[in-house]
């Protein structure tokens, strides 16, 4: 089993979903974690005292990852706290929701690509000169299978900004290999989590019928490739991206 003991792990939308268990995941492994919560602020907090009153190390930060300034206050906050980064996991997004392209606003465009993509720039920007500092770094996305697939219906806008992401993956870990700081991703599938609380019943049945596993994935299913990314067994792997989708999609 891996160790992060001493390490200093930030999840991204990690109040609920697959975010709150990738931040269990790693504290249980004995990393210091730091929960982000925006909307849903009282469940971040939550989760924070429950690590707290295990005997393990959470600081809480909130706040808009898609604005800079708060970015930065929150980085700001970690560096001062901790002094360092070991691995950050870009998790927040959303499919905000589900439009065609011929009904989709230009706003609602804009902020599912700001959620998704313009995020994990701006944090991944923040981040990475603690890493540079310290010499090295982990940094994980979470996309999604609809960056290959292109999504189901009404998810043109979600599909192609997590296909950006995915680029933007592949292009960062060019960037910054030379510093020692790794980028990977992972790509969910169809998990079972709050993101999907706008899918019609009839679309979930339609899709799990298409999982050769038979059934959605949970959130902590998707923690094992996280930790395998952070960790020093990847030591040679950048610019992955590993798809957990219980075989819905194969290479």
């Amino acid at each position: 089993m891996y160790s992060f003991q001493d390490k200093v792990i930030f999840v991204t939308g990690s109040s609920s979903g697959i975010g709150k268990s990738i931040i269990l995941g790693f504290s249980e492994l004995g990393a210091s974690v730091i929960v982000h919560g925006n909307k849903n602020l009282v469940a971040a907090e939550q989760l924070v005292a429950q690590i707290v009153a295990k005997g393990k190390k959470a600081l809480l930060v909130s706040g808009d990852v898609t604005n800079a300034k708060q970015v930065q206050k929150m980085v700001s906050k970690i560096e001062q706290e901790f002094g360092r980064v070991d691995v950050l996991v870009n998790n927040a997004g959303s499919m905000v929701k589900r439009s065609r392209i011929e009904d989709m606003e230009e706003e609602l465009w804009e902020q599912i690509f700001n959620v998704n993509l313009k995020s994990a720039f701006l944090v991944t920007k923040s981040v990475v000169p603690l890493m540079k500092k310290q010499g090295k770094g982990r940094i994980i996305n979470v996309t999604s299978i609809a960056a290959r697939n292109g999504g189901g219906n009404g998810a043109v806008a979600y599909a192609s900004a997590k296909g950006g992401l995915s680029t933007f993956t592949r292009g960062l870990a060019k960037e910054l290999i030379a510093d020692h700081i790794y980028v990977n991703g992972i790509a969910p599938g169809f998990i079972e989590t709050p993101f999907h609380s706008n899918t019609s019943e009839e679309m979930r049945v339609n899709m799990t019928k298409q999982i050769p596993l038979g059934r959605e994935g949970m959130p902590e299913e998707m923690v094992g490739a996280v930790l395998f990314l952070a960790s020093d067994a990847a030591s040679y792997i950048t610019g992955e991206i590993i798809e957990v989708n219980g075989g819905l999609l194969m290479d």
